[in-house]
């Protein structure tokens, strides 16, 4: 039969009395080889692929370095194995990430929260330690990834950290793109891979969380989204006490945004109004609970001695690890040490990073966070972890580093990984506490 002869048979109507012409044997109907919603999807992944691709390959890499190198000086040494499983202790190496903190986070995630005031006559502390410390956003997430993969509260504590860091790197990245270009972005997310307290990154700890929230919240800031801003700093607010700088920053940025009348009124208003609702309504909701209106900062006081006392335990704590003195409140020699060396690198990297002259949420949460962390009474140990969280410092290191050629890049990253493995993550966990 002809292609005409076809075409014909096939357009033809049936003539009365005859059955009509079967589905199957009639042409097919033709459709687009895609739509083209999906191929805009696709192509948006693709290029969010290639865009922040290679921050997160250098920051997974360096994360797994330092890992590794902790994981095995903690089996080499076999120090956890006397140590109580609450401090550091555990049957296996990684048992110690989900130890300290890790181990009330875990708490919160399988019992919730009982909050009251219960006076401990022994010792520095007046109150006895009680979880309500610690803020609902990471356990309940803990609890939440538990119960849908069964995986259990350290396992979901620890997926959470991890997969909570790469949006941090991603977020680290996007925030320094905007500020010194695309290659400082890359090894600014590397840095903070490596940065000093980073062995809490992968751990059950909160920090991976609050800077992932952090981060993305002044990257709205900055490209003026201001309902985003608003919504994940509201979020940050939940995960930890410092989220104070955050929503001061926040505010603060939106308040100028308002004056000037450049961003209409609806965003910059969001951002100032609903952040706050989050972090004061946890803190109210634990003193109404307690049936003291500072129950909450009593309980830090009495149960942790960590409380803002103007600097004056840090310049204590300082003048004695400069002379070789033990004798003072929380010891631990070698951690001390480093968090010496930590504090003399603040002024390194923070007038670098205000020569740049930042976007004011920047310039707020880096200072405040700063501020609270050397004005406060805690373990001066601990202040390398603290200033974890202050990403921007990262971008001074960057914006020299961006300078060197791969090799030598490649160099400075791989040995700052190893001993990261060391500083970051042995020492802070089984030569001090984190």
């Amino acid at each position: 039969m002809s292609a005409i002869q076809e075409t014909v048979a096939s357009d033809r109507r049936p003539l009365p009395g005859e059955s009509p012409v079967p589905p199957s044997e009639s042409a097919p109907p033709s459709f687009p080889e895609s739509f083209p919603e999906s191929d805009a999807l696709r192509d948006r992944l693709r290029r969010r692929a290639v865009e922040f691709g290679p921050a997160l390959a250098l920051f997974g890499a360096v994360k797994l370095i330092g890992f590794s190198v902790f994981m095995l000086l903690l089996d080499s040494s076999g120090r956890f194995h006397d140590l109580d499983p609450r401090f550091g202790g555990g049957a296996h190496p990684w048992d110690v990430l989900g130890s300290w903190d890790g181990w009330w986070y875990q708490q919160v995630a399988q019992f919730g929260y009982h909050p009251e005031l219960i006076a401990d006559h022994g010792g520095f502390f007046t109150v006895q330690q009680n979880s309500s410390a610690f803020f609902p956003l990471y356990p309940g997430l803990i609890r939440l990834v538990s119960d849908c993969t069964g995986i259990g509260l350290y396992g979901a504590g620890m997926l959470v950290s991890i997969v909570a860091s790469f949006a941090a790197a991603a977020g680290i990245y996007a925030v320094t793109a905007q500020l010194a270009g695309a290659r400082a972005g890359v090894i600014a997310a590397a840095v903070w891979g490596a940065f000093p307290g980073a062995g809490v990154e992968w751990a059950v700890y909160t920090e991976s969380l609050f800077v992932a929230l952090t981060v993305w919240s002044c990257y709205f800031v900055i490209t003026r989204q201001w309902v985003n801003a608003a919504l994940i700093t509201f979020i940050a607010g939940l995960s930890r006490p410092t989220s104070m700088t955050l929503i001061a920053g926040v505010a603060l940025s939106a308040a100028v945004a308002l004056f000037r009348r450049r961003d209409g009124v609806l965003g910059p208003l969001s951002a100032i109004l609903l952040p706050p609702l989050s972090f004061f309504g946890y803190i109210g909701w634990v003193g109404y609970r307690m049936g003291h209106w500072d129950g909450y900062l009593t309980l830090q006081r009495g149960a942790w001695l960590h409380f803002f006392d103007f600097g004056k335990y840090t310049s204590d704590a300082v003048s004695h690890i400069l002379t070789g003195d033990n004798n003072y409140l929380f010891a631990y020699p070698t951690e001390d040490l480093l968090a010496v060396l930590v504090l003399f690198a603040l002024p390194c990297l923070l007038v670098p990073l205000l020569r740049l002259r930042p976007p004011l949420v920047i310039t707020v949460y880096t200072l405040g966070t700063l501020v609270l962390a050397l004005g406060s009474q805690q373990m001066f140990g601990t202040l390398s972890r603290f200033v974890l969280p202050v990403f921007p410092l990262t971008i001074p290191i960057a914006i020299a580093l961006r300078r060197l050629s791969l090799p030598s890049l490649a160099t400075v990253l791989g040995m700052g990984a190893i001993a990261s493995g060391w500083f970051a993550g042995y020492v802070i966990f089984e030569l001090g506490i984190p």
